[in-house]
């Protein structure tokens, strides 16, 4: 066969290849608009990623109801639900004291059934209709006539309603002073974890003769009457308390070597005190531990303190029942009925050789150097102490009882008052002031406690009166075993933080806020620690 020529071939070959470019263009088009169409979608969905979620929540929130406001409507029905249910509780209570338990009964039904709703209505966010209320406001209203009707009328209500206030209230009462007589159990039991310390270290001082050999050459060191050294000394029977108030200051003295403790306990915990303090190491610092016990002089001849602490009726009000009186539960504390606790009226006497003195109770935690204590100006005064006015309860009309003319005629009630906790003495001074003669004085004055309750404080107030240096607050922040709201960077300045109060820090009911302050100085790494469980 013959094949045509290639002149005729061509024209055919180029009208395919314009088909297909032709297809191929037109599926281009196509392409390029759609994809720009698809582009600016995205664009519009990330440049306003919100708006179709902002209209589902403006749609949400329109739908969601104020339940609060709904049932304060005037004319909403979950209003008159709620009114109607309180006076058929109203009811119910007079019911049952009439003995109507049939109509009590049929009320609290139609109670809850009315509670139901309303809660059903709150969760979902709903108003509650008409045909939902209508039911039990009529049958509610129905019961509470009949009980209008059997005599239970708006006079009979009010009076029970009254009386039952006025026993509640009563009730109140009683389960609050039931409730501070608990946290003063509390707060004066001895937790289980310091008796089994107290056991360890008190077998210790028994089965260890080279620790009272030790104790035999502290006594007789010169340190305790160097003039040159920085004395402090803490009255207690709390041998943990005591090892933080050491440790605190020990740890933040810039020279621990020439610090001086002197720590007076009572015969139980002696032996205890010895063991604790003369096993472990304090960074150099000397440390004296006494017995209450081995001052002869501190008797009933001497001190009107010791005298009344001795009485048989002291005794009974803290230990047994005491029919006539009905304290505070706090003054009931039989703490003051230990002589540790008015031992800081006999400083000069237990130690007569010194010149200067810082006293720290047990409860205390120290957070700076205390040594420029020991070189502040106190102008001829006896005491350096905080003011506590800046409340202005703590004044001295707060603590001593003015309607007495004794008192009324030698002091200002609007006196400032001033903490006990840590104070600098001039121990010269005192001597020139014979401060100690004044208490007793004053004592005497208050053996049938007429002039103040109990305490340290008031007798301190009436026997340091005019002999006070005001010391700047920072020195000794109080508040923090009772007081949940103290500011933190007022602790966070303070020399000394003292947990005052019933929640003491190595009990369960501490405040857990401020128990970290404490427990840091805690050793705990100690085996008797680890073994106790404290910490």
């Amino acid at each position: 066969m013959r094949r045509r020529a290639a002149e005729f071939r061509r024209p055919i070959r180029r009208k395919l290849s314009y088909g297909i470019c032709f297809l191929l263009g037109a599926f281009s088009v196509v392409g390029l608009v759609l994809f720009f169409l698809q582009h600016n979608y995205h664009e519009d969905r990330v440049k306003h990623p919100l708006l179709e979620g902002n209209k589902n929540v403006e749609h949400f929130a329109k739908d969601r109801l104020n339940f609060t406001e709904e049932i304060s409507s005037a004319t909403s029905f979950s209003r008159q639900l709620a009114e109607e249910m309180v006076l058929a509780k109203a009811y119910v209570v007079i019911a049952k004291e009439h003995n109507n338990l049939h109509l009590a009964w049929e009320l609290s039904s139609k109670i809850r059934a009315c509670q139901l709703l309303l809660s059903k209505a709150a969760m979902a966010g709903r108003l509650v209709t008409k045909e939902e209320a209508e039911p039990i406001i009529k049958s509610l209203s129905s019961l509470i006539f009949k009980a209008q009707d059997i005599h239970y009328d708006i006079a009979t209500t009010i009076v029970t309603m009254k009386s039952h206030i006025q026993a509640l209230e009563e009730r109140a009462i009683a389960a609050s002073v039931q409730s501070n007589v608990f946290a003063q159990i509390s707060a004066e039991a001895l937790p289980k974890s310091l008796h089994c310390l107290d056991v360890k270290l008190s077998a210790d001082w028994l089965k260890k003769p080279s620790l009272q050999k030790l104790s035999d050459e502290t006594r007789n060191s010169l340190r305790l009457t160097d003039q040159n050294l920085y004395h402090f000394c803490i009255f207690s029977d709390n041998v943990l308390a005591t090892s933080v108030v050491v440790n605190s200051t020990v740890l933040n003295a810039e020279y621990p070597m020439q610090l001086v403790f002197h720590i007076v306990t009572d015969g139980v915990n002696y032996g205890t005190m010895q063991a604790w303090f003369l096993g472990n190491d304090f960074k150099g610092a000397t440390i004296e531990v006494q017995n209450v016990k081995d001052f002869h002089w501190l008797n009933e001849s001497y001190s009107p303190i010791v005298k009344q602490l001795l009485n048989s009726e002291s005794r009974a009000f803290y230990f047994g029942a005491y029919p006539d009186v009905n304290p505070e539960p706090k003054l009931r504390n039989n703490k003051f009925l230990s002589l540790l606790n008015h031992l800081r009226f006999y400083i000069p006497e237990i130690y007569p050789q010194l010149e200067k003195i810082v006293f720290l109770d047990d409860d205390v935690v120290v957070q700076k150097d205390l040594t420029p204590l020991f070189s502040l100006e106190l102008h001829g005064n006896v005491i350096g102490a905080v003011e506590t006015c800046l409340e202005a309860f703590h004044r001295y009309y707060k603590y001593l009882n003015f309607t007495n003319s004794i008192i009324s005629s030698k002091f200002d009630p609007q006196t400032c008052a001033w903490s006990l906790g840590m104070n600098v003495f001039d121990l010269i001074q005192w001597r020139k002031s014979n401060v100690t003669a004044v208490y007793h004085y004053w004592q005497e004055q208050n053996a049938n406690g007429t002039l103040w309750k109990l305490g340290t404080l008031s007798p301190a107030l009436l026997s340091f009166y005019g002999l006070v240096e005001p010391l700047d607050r920072r020195w000794h922040v109080l508040g923090l075993g009772y007081d949940l709201n103290i500011d933190n960077r007022l602790i966070e300045s303070a020399a000394v933080i003292h947990f005052n109060g019933n929640m003491k820090p190595w009990l369960r009911l501490s405040i857990s806020r401020y128990r970290p302050l404490w427990h840091k100085y805690i050793n705990q790494s100690h085996p008797y620690f680890q073994e106790c469980a404290i910490g």
